[in-house]
């Protein structure tokens, strides 16, 4: 495939190949951009810009619903797209696409809500005579930076609100898994979305991400990835808005009168769903002592379940690791985690990107599979002896992205959701539970911020103040 730059899909000599994780095959090759393909994208986005500002609103509702349309009609090779080049089984991919169809669709929505209100400025003595109010503005070229993981509902959270406020577009796709972005680019342009306003360069981040992060034309980055990638654009980025969802290591909380079928069921699928390379994926659950022996034993029969094995199977329930290099780090911190006392309960074992679904107890909290996100299908039982330890224990690390809780009563769920310090609780549910209208982000160490589209709009827009002395 080629990347989008200007009013032309763009070629180059240096390629990129793009496997699939599962057996190494190549799958199709991408150009291996550079800072000169970087520069004429943002050419091309300054020109974007200048029409999608003066594009009136039912014409980017209408090229935003359009490509909604022709995402739902081609749905299945969307998600085998998602599943080949990336680690989700075909069922997973098959849900995140129908998520982009959602995410597309809210986009067109939202963008009939850019909204200002009426100012009172005769609130003021001596404004007796002054009427006003403000209006939205979209803010200009917005770098949109994305992982592998949701290669396709990433990419629209970012796209799709940056489209209906009016803004152009400078993307660049995880090197791992640029097909999907690729295939929404060729949606949006055959939707009848003006060229320039989307661009797609293709690349490596060492080669092309200062160059895009550094431009001073770029007026907000939206970036999905690890936290010491999001360190380094926030100190080469300058002065620009930034936008930035950095990953977690998700705490759910068991308490002694939850419904410990509900519980296990979720956890498990929030702790294993693509591999556990989800940035919402559960990672620490902390059990009430009084349940912590039922809730193990149904856990780590549940896990067991879990089939292994090809991602485009239908009956495969977890792919592979999305590199080996990745799949060795876990290895690797698994096997530092035996040796510093954790107790493995199950799986542990790797052949190539293929690891088994793995279940710790008595996990050290030096670990780094006690506080780092391990992105990677490994979870942490601890038991704990009240509500209080547990909140405790939950807010020690240094994200914040989601926690769980699992109760019968408000009383405790509302003392978690107060006392919880995430950007978002959910009560008798999967952390990894989101819907793409909700505002999602984090605090800590988890990202500056909110996505969502409505919330992601607001922050690519800025208010502009009218004000009329008569």
């Amino acid at each position: 495939m080629k990347m989008l730059i200007g009013k032309n899909w763009v070629d180059k000599d240096e390629k990129i190949e793009v496997l699939n994780p599962y057996n190494n095959d190549l799958i199709d090759t991408v150009p291996s951009g550079d800072n000169d393909d970087v520069k004429a994208a943002l050419r091309a986005a300054e020109e974007g810009f200048k029409i999608n500002r003066n594009l009136p609103v039912h014409q980017r509702i209408s090229i935003l619903y359009k490509t909604a349309e022709i995402i739902r009609g081609r749905q299945e090779d969307f998600a085998r797209t998602i599943a080949t080049e990336g680690s989700k089984t075909i069922k997973e991919a098959r849900k995140e696409a129908s998520r982009c169809i959602d995410t597309i669709t809210i986009s067109a929505e939202e963008a009939r809500r850019v909204v200002g209100e009426t100012i009172p400025f005769d609130s003021r003595e001596g404004s007796e005579n002054r009427v006003g109010y403000y209006f939205r503005f979209p803010i200009g070229i917005i770098a949109a930076i994305t992982p592998f993981n949701d290669p396709l509902n990433l990419v629209a959270h970012k796209v799709g609100p940056a489209i209906a406020g009016g803004n152009s577009v400078v993307l660049k796709p995880a090197t791992v898994t640029p097909l999907s972005a690729l295939k929404l680019g060729e949606a949006f342009i055959e939707a009848g979305l003006p060229w320039n306003i989307l661009n797609i360069v293709t690349g490596r981040a060492s080669k092309i991400a200062d160059a895009l992060v550094t431009d001073s034309r770029v007026r907000m980055i939206s970036f999905t990835g690890g936290t010491e990638a999001g360190q380094d654009i926030v100190k080469k980025a300058g002065l620009k808005k930034i936008g930035m969802e950095l990953g977690s290591n998700s705490p759910v909380i068991v308490m002694d009168d939850a419904d410990l079928q509900q519980a296990v069921e979720l956890s498990v699928s929030g702790a294993f769903w693509a591999v556990g390379q989800n940035c919402i994926g559960v990672q620490r659950i902390y059990i009430h002592e009084t349940v912590y022996d039922e809730f193990e034993k149904m856990f780590v029969e549940q896990t067991k379940k879990i089939k292994v094995g090809y991602q485009l199977d239908e009956d495969t329930d977890m792919g592979p690791m999305i590199t080996e290099e990745e799949a060795a780090r876990v290895e690797k911190w698994i096997r530092e985690a035996c040796e510093s006392g954790a107790e493995l309960l199950t799986g542990g074992n790797r052949k190539g990107t293929h690891f088994e679904p793995t279940v710790f107890r008595n996990m050290p909290e030096s670990a780094n599979l006690n506080c780092e996100e391990v992105f990677g299908p490994v979870v942490n039982l601890y038991k704990t002896s009240s509500l209080d330890e547990a909140i405790k224990l939950a807010n020690s690390v240094k994200y914040g992205l989601h926690a769980a809780i699992f109760t019968r009563s408000l009383e405790n769920a509302f003392k978690a959701i107060k006392e919880l310090d995430v950007g978002g609780v959910m009560v008798n549910d999967s952390t990894d539970y989101r819907i793409d209208m909700m505002p999602f982000g984090g605090v800590k160490w988890s990202g500056l911020g909110r996505e969502g589209i409505k919330f992601a709009l607001l922050e690519m827009t800025e208010p502009k103040v009218v004000c009329f002395n008569l």
